[in-house]
């Protein structure tokens, strides 16, 4: 695709800049956990280099899209992700990666661009997330603002100065109650399962995704399955030595992958995950 025959980005979805020169041979296309903003992957684009094109996605509710009313169920949020896409000329070439409310969404993704006639992703990654028909027993979008507060601070995300992210999770409290219940109310249903490969990441001290509910993603397509068991808790992907293996883990799998892009696809399976 020529740079003359890329659509323009939708700024409020996809709020990064385009790749200088035109695409990458690989788009990343990047979902935050609950309550996150696209700046989660700020600095994801330096680490991965030219060769793959990070894009991150930013919800309602958050940044520029502050004003935005979050959503509330994951049907709608979905179906009008993937119209962005499709708008902005995304649905090529492209990788989806999410983390916890993300890996549920890049499935559900996946699985909508497919049901509308587009291509799978050429890769599916899923962080920090257990399998998606393990989704829908808990109910944190329930809890008070203190007890809401406690669960976020024992999972790690509360660990810098505590002044300043008790300010700011003050803010982000709407949007990661809507985000929660997002999760909450999902209800997996049976489908075809992708035939994309897959790779899974778990981490040691993870309390809502362990091992074992982390590997139960590998009913979730007949390509093949990869899954790295990290060091540290839930929110793993804020930084350090473990966000860096799992940026070196996503260019590994990722750099060779824009050769492979145009193979004639397998049949499809008629196994159910």
């Amino acid at each position: 695709m020529s740079s003359a025959e890329i659509p323009p980005r939708t700024p409020s979805w996809f709020p990064g800049p385009a790749a200088e020169g035109g695409p990458a041979p690989v788009r990343l296309v990047c979902i935050p956990y609950a309550g996150g903003t696209a700046s989660l992957f700020r600095e994801w684009q330096r680490h991965l280099g030219p060769g793959i094109e990070v894009v991150p996605v930013q919800l309602p509710g958050r940044g520029l899209r502050m004003r935005e009313e979050p959503y509330q169920a994951t049907a709608p949020l979905v179906s009008d992700l993937a119209s962005a896409l499709e708008e902005a000329g995304l649905c090529r070439d492209y990788a989806l990666f999410g983390h916890s409310m993300g890996a549920l969404l890049a499935y559900e993704l996946a699985c909508e661009l497919r049901e509308r006639g587009r291509q799978e992703p050429c890769h599916l990654y899923v962080s920090g997330s257990r399998a998606p028909h393990l989704y829908g027993r808990r109910a944190d979008h329930l809890l008070s603002d203190d007890e809401l507060r406690a669960l976020v601070q024992d999972l790690g995300g509360l660990e810098r100065d505590r002044a300043v992210d008790a300010a700011y999770f003050e803010r982000r409290l709407p949007v990661l109650r809507a985000d929660l219940r997002v999760c909450e109310t999902y209800r997996w249903r049976p489908r075809l399962p992708l035939r994309c490969p897959m790779t899974a990441f778990s981490a040691s001290r993870d309390a809502l995704a362990s091992a074992p509910q982390t590997e139960a993603w590998r009913e979730y397509t007949t390509g093949s399955f990869l899954r790295h068991h990290l060091e540290g808790g839930h929110f793993f992907l804020d930084g350090g030595h473990t966000r860096e293996r799992l940026l070196r883990s996503l260019y590994d799998e990722l750099a060779g992958a824009g050769a492979d892009l145009h193979a004639p696809a397998a049949e499809p399976q008629s196994a159910t995950a």
